[in-house]
């Protein structure tokens, strides 16, 4: 009962990680990275679609974003989604290729951006302090029903925090390394 309660506590601390480098990685800096256009999507055929469904998203340089879609009436509808998204792009098609170049962040975007990823991070430790909750709601019921001893429950919930205080330090290095990218000119 301890080990696999330990188990899947830390496979879901784990989740909450790769969520938060899921959404960090949206998070654009200066550079440009194919992963920025995942969650443009572009009406096709009457569905909303990712871009990435609809076109060949390629890095031109290190500025400039690449999207060459597989129709040719889809470069105007493409076109539209990235420059309606939230990302502030300003795209340019060139015959049947669209430029999307990344323009540089400016001090106060690059501070508002820093706040974002704060927010994120702040979502990340809440919810891996949730786990730790439940962790050990599961272990005092466990007491209660008999199937383990006090001592196995003291040594459980040890075993959680430590896993609790890893995935933390974790998550605060992933924040810190994300920071420290915004702030390179």
């Amino acid at each position: 009962m301890v080990p696999e309660l330990k188990k899947t506590t830390e496979l879901k601390m784990q989740k909450s990680i790769d969520a938060l480098k899921q959404d960090l990685a949206k998070v654009r800096t200066g550079r440009a990275h194919v992963g920025i256009l995942d969650h443009v999507m572009v009406e096709y055929y009457g569905n909303p679609v990712p871009v990435n469904q609809v076109a060949n998203v390629t890095l031109i340089d290190a500025r400039t974003i690449g999207v060459q879609p597989w129709e040719k009436p889809m470069v105007a509808k493409v076109e539209k989604a990235i420059r309606d998204s939230d990302l502030g792009l300003n795209p340019a098609s060139q015959g049947e290729i669209i430029r999307v170049p990344m323009p540089p962040l400016t001090e106060e975007r690059r501070k508002e951006l820093i706040k974002v990823i704060k927010h994120e991070g702040e979502g990340a430790k809440v919810a891996v302090r949730n786990l730790r909750r439940d962790a050990n709601a599961s272990l005092k019921d466990a007491v209660k029903a008999k199937t383990i001893s006090e001592d196995d429950e003291r040594r459980a919930q040890d075993d959680v925090q430590k896993l609790t205080d890893k995935a933390i330090v974790e998550i605060d290095k992933l924040l810190a390394q994300k920071e420290q990218e915004l702030m390179q000119i």
